[in-house]
């Protein structure tokens, strides 16, 4: 099915006959059954995936009631939207589906930054959908909130759309105080629901630790400890009794590639990289994880052409 037949069924759902705007919403139970599989969105990684998770976007905006034209960049307009606390979890999703759009879709440019940015607006509003954490964080500061906070999603794609942003403008993003929230919503994250995604929580901390500039905080040593609970480097994780923390982690490829990219690459460990990277490509996308790994494939193929010309 092509992305552009997915888009007239679409439009020929939501306009009527006459050819003015019907009353029908965008199916959000077909949405939802996008993330049946309980953490990646469950998409082929191609205009008809892209075309998909683009209707699920517009679904959940649609139920959480997201007004037309409000702009999603602006934090006050988004916290200005009365969203029912019992749709905190389609808050999340959409937080997500943002995310995904941005990193696997757009991944550069202008259209990409403020994609991620929408998904941290909304993740941010669910996170102050609970009355708690508002008071908090308003009386004792954004870490305290995060604290005490308990929803794993909230807090995982805030951080994470957060450090897109971040990317764009690395500099500004650490002297506006973003990093330590964003380690402060990991390490949470860590804490409540450390399998969140497939371990999520492990990768996105050794990237953080890696990725962070030099003059800023970057702990090669500390970022090696969370992948080798998700990676299987027997050499390199000599200090561990039990890595990974499970053995199915390697189905997840980003695991693999973050390890490459945050620590390897970092170290200037090209046998090593090529190595890890090849074991990528050589393993079967699966259909556990259908888009992820694919794009994980792709990026693979990218690294290894570059670390080849070390080797």
């Amino acid at each position: 099915m092509s992305r552009t037949w997915l888009y007239v069924l679409f439009l020929s759902v939501v306009v009527g006959a006459s050819g003015v705007a019907a009353a029908t919403p965008p199916d959000l139970e077909a949405s939802l059954a996008l993330f049946s599989g309980g953490g990646d969105v469950m998409i082929p990684y191609s205009d008809e995936g892209r075309a998909q998770l683009e209707m699920a976007i517009a679904a959940f905006r649609s139920a959480i009631g997201v007004p037309e034209g409000l702009d999603e960049t602006d934090e006050a307009k988004v916290a200005s939207v009365a969203v029912d606390p019992g749709k905190k979890d389609l808050v999340n999703k959409l937080s997500q589906s943002y995310y995904t759009l941005g990193d696997v879709f757009l991944r550069t440019g202008k259209e990409a930054e403020t994609t991620y940015v929408k998904g941290k607006q909304w993740a941010l509003a669910s996170l102050r959908l609970d009355p708690a954490f508002v008071t908090l964080e308003k009386d004792k500061g954004f870490a305290a909130a995060v604290a005490a906070e308990t929803d794993a999603a909230a807090l995982y794609w805030a951080c994470g759309n957060w450090l897109r942003v971040a990317e764009f403008d690395k500099l500004g993003a650490v002297f506006a105080g973003a990093p330590a929230k964003c380690e402060a919503m990991a390490k949470r994250t860590l804490e409540i629901d450390g399998g969140y995604i497939c371990y999520g929580p492990y990768r996105t901390l050794g990237a953080y630790f890696g990725g962070l500039p030099a003059l800023f905080g970057q702990d090669l040593g500390l970022a090696l400890a969370f992948f080798c609970e998700v990676v299987s480097e027997p050499s390199f994780c000599v200090g561990c009794t039990s890595c990974p923390i499970d053995p199915s982690s390697s189905e997840y490829f980003e695991n693999r590639l973050l390890f490459v990219e945050f620590y390897l690459l970092e170290k200037g460990l090209w046998q090593d990289a090529a190595r890890v990277l090849r074991s990528i490509l050589d393993e079967p996308i699966g259909t556990k994880y259908p888009l992820y790994n694919a794009v994980c494939q792709e990026k693979a193929r990218t690294f290894l052409a570059e670390v080849e010309k070390h080797l």
